[in-house]
């Protein structure tokens, strides 16, 4: 599958929660993702984050979606039922290398995520060992 391809399938698999599936997308080791304000070492852990943000998303619209060899950047706008926050745009950097994703850069206004959450945000632990 093209890099471009697996990415899409990993965000429709987001968007419908199917967040088992979305894993089997993500690279078992050396998988990173960096937020403005989080981070995480594992895919587990990534994707338990998402789980718990899985009540308050009411939609996950692709924008744009571009690829440039095994990098691939994609623009969201995730629509949410909490209103403090509203819609959130983001801004995706994925690496990927032979059939999985590696790397996860995201891109947004982390004050929203940061009132959303009290100032309780995930450190990054890794918990793949």
């Amino acid at each position: 599958m093209k890099p471009k391809d697996l990415v899409a399938d990993f965000i429709a698999r987001i968007h419908a929660q199917h967040f088992d599936e979305a894993k089997e997308l993500l690279a078992t080791d050396g998988f990173e993702y960096v937020g403005p304000n989080m981070r995480f070492l594992s895919r587990d852990d990534m994707l338990a984050y998402q789980f718990g943000m899985a009540a308050i998303q009411k939609d996950l619209i692709v924008r744009q979606l571009s690829a440039d060899g095994e990098h691939v950047f994609a623009i969201l706008d995730y629509q949410t039922h909490f209103e403090p926050i509203g819609d959130v745009r983001l801004a995706l950097w994925f690496r990927v290398r032979g059939d999985r994703i590696h790397t996860v850069e995201a891109f947004y206004n982390a004050a929203v995520v940061e009132n959303m959450l009290g100032g309780n945000l995930p450190t990054a632990v890794d918990t793949s060992q």
